[in-house]
């Protein structure tokens, strides 16, 4: 299952803006690898839901790829918004409701500018499986017909599956699906083939995926798409999180992702597009606010990026997901990336250690994000991530919305563990801890 060599990931390199919090350690200092470990420790104090204590035990939190906790500057944020600043955007004249607007869209602003994008083409919608369904609508239904195909990967989450399946459905057209490797990756070779088949309308890929953390190369397979005449869409939900990316470098025409992942609330994603192809689709959604003008027979459509936020948005949200991009601006993308795969390292050389336990995704660090799934014979990962809940672990468990890649394993289900800026290494020596306690109680060791 080894890997090795280097993809183009479409990240941009950064030179890491110093982190607020860092831990005094001299320049080359180990931790039980052969890599200095990460600066950014000392963060925990920062997550209010990380001082829990269940049963006496600190509680470990290592289920960020599912949603990820939100530092106090997030909550602060939001609830200063809530007590002193709540009004509707864009549509008062008072100067409540323009410092409202002052805040949303100054949230935008910083989004786009943190991740390479530009305001107008910076969609905000309540999650990334909604921005994926917009673009399936309002760009899919005008340009994919009989005969046509959409390409997927074996390692999508179902929210980059599922629309596409309606959209084949309605229109006749077929899905493709890209292979995963053993060793967890894909095959650009195998993309060019398809692509030169001349069939394929949209590439959808995921960025860093949520089961084998595999990192792959964006902007190599949007530019590739591009020269066979086909639209790409990347999933960034993971990558967003976690690394430095540059929208406008990738150069895909969508890319999305959701913020609860990003250290923000629940109920806002965003969806960041090329202009001229928002400007060239239909609206998703239909109502008040992404409108022009409305007459009694027909209406025209607002300017981007409102053409596609019909009604009243999620302010408070928004607001807050602009605090968690600040938060991780301020310890820099650069430096989230190294503590990313300081942790994945270190887990991936913990976890072999373990008998009976296989290991999913490519080994090489470099080459996948901060997501470590695995299984252990005679064990199911339901009974992994219970032990682990009686020590306080918080583990996932299950087919994690990729039931296709899970076929290609050969597995029903894996545990999975994945981190975030306030995990350290003691968490994962924790959970190592716990899986030796799980073969224990199966009679295993």
């Amino acid at each position: 299952m080894s890997a090795s060599g280097a993809f183009a990931t479409g990240v941009t390199p950064d030179a890491p803006a110093q982190p607020e919090h860092v831990e005094d350690t001299p320049p080359g200092a180990v931790d039980g690898l052969d890599t200095p470990r990460s600066p950014l420790r000392g963060l925990r104090g920062d997550f209010p839901t990380l001082a829990r204590v269940q049963d006496g035990r600190p509680l470990t939190y290592l289920d960020s790829a599912a949603t990820a906790q939100k530092p106090v500057a997030v909550i602060e944020e939001m609830n200063d918004f809530l007590r002193h600043s709540n009004a509707s955007v864009h549509r008062g004249v008072y100067a409540l409701a323009q410092e409202s607007t002052e805040r949303f869209e100054g949230a935008r602003e910083r989004i786009a500018a943190a991740y390479g994008g530009e305001p107008a083409t910076t969609i905000f919608t309540h999650n990334a499986t909604e921005a994926i369904n917009l673009v399936a609508y309002a760009w899919g239904r005008e340009n994919v017909g009989p005969g046509d195909e959409v390409l997927l990967t074996d390692m999508e989450h179902h929210s980059n599956i599922v629309p596409w399946q309606l959209l084949c459905e309605e229109t006749g057209a077929r899905l493709r699906w890209l292979s995963v490797s053993d060793d967890g990756e894909l095959s650009l070779d195998e993309l060019d083939a398809v692509l030169a088949e001349g069939r394929v309308k949209l590439v959808g890929v995921v960025h860093v995926s949520n089961v084998l953390g595999t990192i792959n190369p964006v902007r190599e397979i949007a530019a590739r798409a591009r020269a066979a005449g086909a639209a790409c869409l990347v999933d960034g939900s993971q990558a967003a999180a976690q690394m430095p990316v540059d929208v406008g470098e990738i150069d895909a025409d969508f890319y999305v992702w959701t913020g609860h992942k990003a250290l923000g609330p629940t109920g806002v994603g965003v969806l960041h597009g090329r202009r001229p192809v928002l400007e060239g689709m239909r609206p998703f959604i239909a109502g008040g606010h992404m409108i022009s003008s409305v007459q009694r027979e027909r209406s025209t459509w607002n300017d981007l990026p409102w053409k596609f936020e019909a009604g009243t948005s999620a302010i408070a949200d928004v607001v807050g997901l602009g605090a968690a991009i600040d938060y991780l601006s301020a310890l820099g993308f650069g430096a989230v990336r190294d503590h990313e795969r300081d942790l994945t390292a270190y887990a991936l050389e913990r976890l072999a250690s373990v008998p009976d336990l296989a290991l999913f995704g490519p080994l090489d660090p470099d080459r996948r994000g901060g997501v470590v799934s695995f299984a252990m014979e005679g064990i199911h990962p339901h009974d992994i991530a219970e032990i682990c809940d009686r020590d306080a672990i918080c583990v996932r468990a299950g087919h994690h919305c990729a039931q296709p890649l899970m076929r290609r394993l050969g597995v029903g289900a894996t545990a999975r563990a994945s981190f975030h800026v306030y995990n350290e290494r003691e968490d994962v020596d924790r959970l190592v801890e716990a899986l030796g306690e799980a073969r224990r109680v199966f009679g295993l060791g």
